[in-house]
């Protein structure tokens, strides 16, 4: 007999079998978008059909989902305004290598690698390295949406990290960070903290807070390597893929290949009252 679950999984396994359905289901959410204008959102099918795999073929969870994200976009400029690679703050993240999407897993899930010390907290903003990681997602989103749409798995390696990094995230920014997780068409389907020092419970425990139960069972910290199985995994975790430095080259070049991508994704936001 099947499980609550297994229906749903059938469900949406049947729907993403059913070109018909999906496209007048894409239709609905694109008849929705203008009859409210004041989301703003893309409505490519493409785009749509991203949001409506990401909700399990539940339109009124897509449309939830598009109005939470295209508002996030609009209300946190300084994440999503100004996004020329070419800006020298932006430049340095990129060298650094702050967000790295590496491969799929075992599962065809996307995994990135964030680094959540690789910048100089003394010379580089929070809200900048936000910016940064952002924009490489929205372009792997782009680049690669079925991989993104199964999940994504982040490995946080905290490598280097010092009071200068705990320091500039205040409750609100991690408040900010979670609910931009959760408002993107891709779950988190793990975040695994590695290289973490003894006391990072205790700076962890304020992410959780704002963290709902599902997502924060997925978060598991190590003090070294990581147990996610993916063949492209850099040696610095111990795999046989590209280094961080050669992943750092490779999306930086790929950001800047793809400057109008950002031009054009800056007309999508809410129109806030």
């Amino acid at each position: 007999m099947w499980s609550r679950n297994n229906s749903n999984k059938r469900q949406v396994a049947t729907l993403d079998t059913d070109p018909e359905k999906v496209v007048r289901q894409v239709e609905e959410l694109s008849n929705w978008l203008d009859a409210n204008p004041h989301i703003n959102g893309c409505k490519t099918y493409e785009n749509l059909h991203l949001f409506l795999r990401t909700s399990k073929y539940d339109i009124d969870r897509a449309k939830k989902k598009l109005r939470t994200f295209y508002q996030m976009r609009a209300e946190r400029p300084e994440w999503f305004d100004e996004r020329d690679p070419k800006l020298p703050e932006i430049q340095e993240l990129l060298d650094l290598g702050v967000f790295l999407p590496i491969g799929n897993d075992v599962e065809q899930r996307m995994v990135v690698v964030i680094r959540t010390a690789a910048h100089d907290p003394k010379k580089h903003t929070q809200n900048n390295v936000f910016k940064t990681s952002k924009m490489i997602l929205d372009l792997l989103l782009k680049m690669e949406p079925d991989s993104c749409s199964k999940g994504i798995v982040a490995i946080l390696d905290m490598q280097g990290v010092q009071l200068g990094h705990a320091l500039q995230l205040n409750p609100k920014l991690i408040k900010r960070s979670v609910e931009s997780w959760t408002a993107y068409p891709c779950q988190p389907k793990l975040l695994e903290f590695t290289n973490a020092p003894g006391h990072v419970n205790f700076f962890l425990n304020t992410f959780r807070v704002f963290m709902t139960p599902k997502i924060r069972s997925r978060l598991v910290v190590r003090r070294e390597g990581t147990t996610v199985q993916c063949d492209q995994l850099p040696p610095e975790l111990g795999g046989q893929g590209l280094s961080y430095k050669d992943l750092a080259v490779k999306w930086k070049q790929l950001i800047e290949e793809n400057a109008n991508f950002y031009v054009e994704q800056s007309k999508y936001k809410s129109i806030l009252k």
